[in-house]
């Protein structure tokens, strides 16, 4: 018999979007910290440690998943340019 498996996100994308304040926000900046988590459990064998490891102990082996661990935990926050509102609108 077929076991089921949990396919809902956690955590909730809902909760992760009204930290970032739009779904294009969260998509930018989650991705953009999933290329850094990735670069540096690529590098880590070189010896470098120029890269900032993931900010949370998580079970999950992708690095968008613990993008999105990173962002529900306040661990990583958007940071608003200089021209830009509230609502991400450049002036």
């Amino acid at each position: 018999m077929a076991e089921l498996y949990n396919t809902m996100t956690s955590p909730r994308i809902e909760g992760l979007v009204d930290k970032a304040g739009s779904k294009f926000s969260l998509c930018t900046f989650a991705s953009t910290r999933a290329r850094e988590i990735n670069s540096y459990f690529g590098q880590l064998g070189d010896g470098l440690g120029n890269k900032i490891p993931p900010q949370v102990t998580s079970v999950a082996r992708k690095p968008l998943s613990i993008a999105f661990e990173e962002i529900a935990a306040e661990k990583i926050v958007p940071v608003r340019g200089e021209d830009e509102d509230s609502d991400g609108n450049v002036a």
